[in-house]
């Protein structure tokens, strides 16, 4: 952490980094809003082939944009080893969305009626979705960083 804070180019990556989950997070919001909301998957099975969807967006943002300098492995190991720390990230959040959910969505409905423009299910399952989002982000910042992108400087 202190490496972002000191060092501009690790900085620099960061951002990047983060601007590259902000594409994944639409990628990821949107897919899952359309299967569950439109389609009627389930909200977790959902959240995880999102996920998916968002995972191959990001490593190839990340790939080009983020770490353009690492090159020294072949794009399909290098997406290998970005799936493994995503579906690390995908463990960590799955409990996230089972068990947050609820909480949130239920904390959510005993407000007045008269205040809600969408659902309460709508509002707390995307709340939970974002916390998610965040948590994972940077456990696959620092995690990528040490381990798909370490031939970077």
């Amino acid at each position: 952490m202190t490496s972002i804070l000191i060092n501009s180019r690790e900085r620099t990556r960061f951002l990047r980094f983060a601007g590259v989950g902000i594409i994944g997070a639409i990628v990821d919001f949107g897919i899952e809003n359309i299967l569950h909301r439109l389609i009627g998957i389930n909200y977790v099975v959902a959240g995880g082939i999102s996920f998916v969807c968002a995972i191959i967006s990001n490593f190839i943002w990340n790939r080009y944009w983020t770490y353009p300098d690492s090159r020294s492995k072949h794009v399909l190991r290098q997406l290998g080893e970005f799936f493994i720390v995503s579906v690390a990230g995908l463990i960590i959040r799955i409990p996230i969305l089972k068990f947050l959910e609820p909480i949130v969505t239920g904390w959510l409905q005993l407000l007045p009626e008269k205040y809600w423009i969408v659902s309460p299910d709508m509002i707390g399952e995307n709340l939970t979705l974002a916390l998610a989002v965040i948590v994972v982000m940077f456990w696959n910042f620092f995690v990528n960083r040490y381990f798909t992108y370490r031939d970077v400087n």
